[in-house]
């Protein structure tokens, strides 16, 4: 007799059907797992009969042979421990075969038959609501597995035993609540930046149209302050982006204790970074930062320091929204929809361009510098600004600057019209300028005469390439949206054709 438990397999934020079978037949005693297992997977073998020892039961006196199909199917992780139990509990008659086929079962087992929790309960949750299934995954789990919503049957048990127990009616399992996380701490506020009013000008339109933004600055100048406080000015995520961000933290296992925040993620990784940590990978293949960031920031500090493999790694991603991690076997996808904010010295030394300061390197030092980021990947990037060190004035300044609550409500309107606009051209999936497709920017951008004469001679001079061309379209339609005006005028494009210049400064010593 062969008994089945239903399962899945992650493949980037996909859950994907996974069979269990389990036959107890005459034979050679032991069990053995097949289906193309990982080193986890073979290991559940001692866990299983640890557990099942654990909790009163024995293991046959039989060969146990457990295939999971689809058997071309690569099995990772520790997640099968509590599905292969269960179907080698229904082999034996002490859980009810047909009740379990009614869930999809995830969750890792300890050597005293409790249930560990285990990374992706959230997504295991909204394929087996696909599939019309309800949901067994272990307690800790269960108030990230409510999240997929109030009409699945989800039971979160805290041992073997108390599964055994609810299927006999002897001990009823409650469904767990959905869980908020708290905000302990307050986000930093632009209020607490002195001075630097064009790189908050900058910061507000980058929050409002969802623009990529470069900083280029001395050190102390306030570029890694300025980054920090761009949460503060972003309107919370919404039902769907909440609901892909916190998949992609499941997966990852930084989900603390399964409770989902509305925060955006801020990430900030270390210019050590590999490129396995940037966009996703390793032997077992998990998601990397620019998908960590997903509906978030990326802040790049340090900007030159990377290697410059991983930096031009972040290109495809910029482009396409999403983190493509192709490998011999199988080919993984993770949603990659991220705001890049950059900061960079001017030079290695730092100092290049500030009053009294002379390199002993000379112009060498900042062109080899700059050098090391590529045109390809500043191409990309929409807004680049200077920020010049921090004057006596302005730190002796008594005046309190503006607050982010300020700056976001400003953000909201302008984000609100993006929504609209969007809507009555049928894209609801689109939010924001920046991530307007390349057909449809020259009509929702479309210049006045002026401007279009002003655009015309920038690109000449400047040698816009057509991505440059449209984009700086894109930055002018966010400063008209946060003027409220209904068409992109000349002082828009002049705006949005300043903050490209530096870029094509840089890209030339690129």
């Amino acid at each position: 007799m062969v008994s089945r438990v239903r399962t899945i397999a992650f493949q980037g934020i996909e859950a994907v059907p996974v069979d269990v079978q389990v036959m107890v037949a005459p034979g050679k005693v032991g069990m053995q797992i097949v289906g193309l297992p990982d080193k986890a997977v073979a290991e559940s073998r001692e866990r299983v009969q640890a557990a099942l020892h654990a909790s009163g039961l024995s293991m046959p006196a039989k060969k146990v042979t457990v295939n999971l199909a689809p058997a071309d199917l690569p099995k990772e992780g520790s997640h099968y421990d509590l599905p292969i139990a269960l179907g080698l509990m229904a082999a034996l008659g002490a859980v009810p075969g047909d009740q379990l086929a009614d869930y999809v079962v995830l969750g890792e087992l300890s050597l005293d038959g409790t249930i560990a929790a285990v990374n992706g309960a959230l997504p295991a949750a909204i394929g087996a609501n696909a599939e019309g299934k309800g949901l067994i995954c272990p307690h800790a789990s269960g108030p990230e597995a409510a999240w997929a919503g109030a009409d699945i049957d989800i039971l979160a048990p805290r041992s073997l035993i108390a599964i055994a127990n609810h299927f006999r009616g002897t001990q009823v399992l409650s469904r767990p609540e959905p869980a908020v996380r708290a905000q302990t701490a307050a986000l930093p506020d632009l209020a607490d930046i002195k001075g630097q009013e064009t790189a908050k000008r900058a910061l507000e339109v980058a929050a409002a149209g969802g623009h990529n933004l470069m900083m280029v600055g001395p050190p102390g100048s306030g570029k890694s302050m300025l980054a920090q406080r761009l949460p503060s000015i972003l309107p919370p995520l919404a039902p769907r982006e909440l609901l892909e961000v916190s998949m992609i933290a499941s997966i990852a296992g930084e989900l603390a204790e399964g409770k989902l925040s509305d925060r955006r993620p801020f990430r900030a990784p270390h210019h050590s970074a590999s490129m396995a940590a940037m966009v996703g990978g390793g032997l077992r293949v998990k998601p990397g930062e620019v998908s960590l960031a997903h509906c978030g920031v990326l802040f790049v500090d340090e900007f030159p320091e990377f290697h410059p493999a991983v930096l031009d790694s972040l290109r495809q991603p910029l482009e396409a929204g999403e983190a493509v991690i192709a490998r011999a076997n199988h080919r993984v996808t993770y949603p990659a929809r991220f705001q890049l904010v950059a900061a960079m010295n001017p030079c290695r030394c730092g100092m290049a361009g500030e009053p009294g300061y002379r390199c002993a390197r000379g112009t060498r030092c900042q062109t080899d510098y700059q050098s090391r980021i590529s045109g390809p990947l500043l191409d990309r990037i929409d807004l680049r600004i200077e920020v010049p060190a921090v004057s006596a004035a302005d730190l002796i300044r008594p005046a309190r600057a503006e607050p982010s609550a300020s700056v976001a409500g400003r953000v909201a309107r302008a984000r609100g019209l993006q929504r609209e606009r969007f809507d009555r051209l049928g894209l609801p999936g689109i939010g924001v300028n920046a991530h307007c497709p390349t057909a449809l920017v020259e009509e929702i951008a479309a210049p006045d005469a002026a401007g279009l004469s002003l655009l015309r001679e920038a690109s000449e001079k400047l040698g816009f390439s057509a991505r440059a061309y449209h984009r700086v379209l894109k930055v002018a339609r966010t400063l008209a949206d946060l003027d409220g005006a209904g068409a992109v005028g000349r002082i828009h494009l002049a705006e949005a054709i300043s903050y490209r210049i530096m870029g094509e400064r840089l890209a030339q010593a690129a």
